[in-house]
């Protein structure tokens, strides 16, 4: 599972509403890059309702701690050959979208031109994608703290860009 599967699921059992309902009625987003992962909460809904008044904000902060724990979680269990779960999970989404030409909205590493206040990287960020892959970075208003964290992230990757120049 991806991570906004996995806090999709996570979500919808503390809700104890039935997983196969959720398609169409639940949306996650979230950036995650090196140990740096922003849930965007304001932006998660059941049927259009923010999470934050379904969900006391201590069981919100559980949730979100085991989205974060979630591959380590599957790592242990499985031991070897399962850290391929989480992102052949979002590659079949994306090969979807693509391929039937949902347009959907989903979390992917987007070259950023100024989007977000960042310049000539790429970082994971809401795009929608199509059949002709990606045709729009979606751009959502983040808090302080939100921000903060996705320059973090892009901090990170950066980092990661000059430590491989330096080879």
């Amino acid at each position: 599972m991806s991570f906004p599967q996995v806090l999709l699921v996570l979500v919808l059992s503390s809700l104890a509403m039935a997983i196969p309902s959720a398609p169409g009625m639940v949306g996650t987003y979230h950036f995650a890059v090196k140990y740096v992962m922003v849930d965007l909460l304001g932006y998660t809904t059941v049927g259009g309702v923010p999470v934050s008044e379904l969900i006391s904000k201590e069981r919100l902060d559980e949730i979100i701690k085991r989205t974060q724990d979630g591959g380590a979680e599957i790592v242990s269990l499985l031991k070897t050959g399962s850290a391929y779960y989480a992102p052949s999970a979002c590659v079949a989404e994306m090969v979807d979208s693509i391929i039937l030409d949902q347009h959907r909205i989903l979390p992917c590493a987007a070259y950023l031109t100024g989007e977000y206040g960042i310049n000539d990287l790429y970082v994971g960020v809401p795009v929608k994608i199509g059949s002709s892959g990606i045709e729009d970075i979606i751009q959502i208003d983040l808090s302080n703290e939100e921000q903060t964290m996705l320059n973090a992230s892009a901090d990170a990757v950066q980092e990661l860009i000059d430590v491989m120049s330096k080879q």
